[in-house]
């Protein structure tokens, strides 16, 4: 999968120039493929804005078409690729090819593919639950995480089509695509954020099972395609790029007006209510990328015996004390966020939203509870990296 076959000298070095030549630049498919996993990204927060902010009240919502639009647009460039490859002629295309089922294509495609069906899917899903047990307003849902999976689905089948073409380009167009293989690595990490939002909320901050949550998915995505890139300080460009991203959704949904249209009404809701400010994953992604230097040339275990730990111990660091400011009144503005609440929550009526909720009840199962993180980390760290020498040998 990973390697050509083998051709007689003159075949090689024919092929060599026709996909030079299909690879001067950045094709339309992968264009509209990233446009799709753009359209999910935006969607998808913008989703759980409006639950937040107005509640449900239709299925055919702008944030709803955003998400499923990347299972249109994915699926467009995808269907185009295996089906010009299976029925056409272009021997560069064949070659960088696999079969599945009777039809050619690349292995991202038919990736892609299956998570555009699973993503599809959840659709009438998602609509039959909120018809059979009304207002929704947990992320983890059954259709919700059906939706995950096949975003998940169409991120790694985009990432591998894109390190694909990647490891066949000339210098300038590699150069090209590995910002945009980072690109859609910080939205994998976006996306797995989001789905932890509900355990790793501010007020969960001080505890093990927030950190324990985040080491079960973030390394994967981080190191898994920052590794795969092979290009330096790459997690740190992910990092940034997901702050980034994050930062802006939490500065401009405040300036869309919005109001609740369900009840009960406990917030005074006028415009669309961001989520809590990003993780610092910042930190992390730079520690990781200095050990880089050091234990780049260990086998894989040893990098990920040290990547994990540095990774948690350097985010709890950063993030503990942190937190403990986001709880202050210095944080309770436009930039911080601190002052935004869910129009359904009781934030202030039935609770005190600025005062932590471990979910630890002693300190032994708090420490217990960060062993068991300290070694998921290590585990997903090593996914992560063999996802990512998986995606640098990828060829079709």
């Amino acid at each position: 999968m990973a390697d050509s076959i083998p051709f007689p000298a003159p075949m090689q070095t024919r092929m060599a120039g026709q996909t030079s030549a299909e690879l001067s630049s950045i094709p339309w498919y992968i264009w509209c493929a990233v446009a799709g996993v753009v359209s999910a990204m935006i969607g998808g927060y913008w989703d759980i804005s409006w639950h937040m902010s107005i509640g449900r009240d239709s299925f055919w919502t702008p944030a709803h078409i955003a998400i499923y639009m990347n299972g249109v647009l994915v699926g467009i460039a995808c269907g185009y690729l295996i089906l010009s490859t299976t029925f056409g002629r272009g021997f560069a295309a064949r070659s960088a090819a696999v079969k599945i089922w009777g039809f050619q294509g690349p292995l991202g495609a038919f990736i892609a593919s299956w998570g555009c069906f699973a993503m599809l899917t959840s659709a009438p899903f998602d609509n039959w639950w909120h018809n059979a047990y009304g207002l929704d307003v947990k992320i983890l849902s059954p259709p919700h995480v059906l939706l995950f999976v096949g975003g998940l689905g169409i991120k790694v089948g985009i990432l591998a089509l894109i390190a694909g073409l990647m490891n066949r380009a000339p210098e300038e167009l590699h150069r090209k695509l590995t910002w945009l293989f980072l690109f859609v690595g910080a939205l994998s990490v976006s996306q797995a954020n989001n789905l932890l939002t509900e355990l790793t909320w501010t007020d969960l901050l001080h505890s093990a099972s927030a950190y324990r949550a985040i080491c079960t998915i973030v390394p994967i995505a981080l190191i898994g395609v920052g590794w795969g890139s092979a290009r330096p300080w790459a997690f740190t460009i992910i990092a940034a790029i997901y702050t980034a991203l994050m930062l802006a959704f939490e500065w401009i949904l405040p300036l869309v007006p919005a109001q609740p249209k369900l009840g009960p009404v406990y917030q005074h809701v006028t415009h669309l209510v961001p989520l809590r400010f990003p993780l610092l994953l910042i930190v992390p992604a730079v520690v990781l990328d200095l050990l880089w230097r050091k234990i780049g040339p260990w086998n894989r275990w040893a990098q990920a015996a040290v990547a994990g730990p540095a990774f948690l111990v350097s985010l709890i660091a950063v993030e503990w004390p942190f937190a403990s400011f986001l709880m202050t009144p210095a944080a309770r503005n436009w930039f911080f966020g601190m002052n935004y609440f869910a129009y359904f929550d009781p934030a202030n009526f039935l609770y005190n939203p600025y005062k932590f909720s471990p979910t630890e009840k002693t300190r032994a199962e708090f420490w217990i509870g960060l062993a068991i993180a300290l070694v998921v980390s290590i585990i997903t760290s090593r996914i992560g990296l063999a996802w990512g020498d998986w995606m640098r040998r990828i060829r079709r």
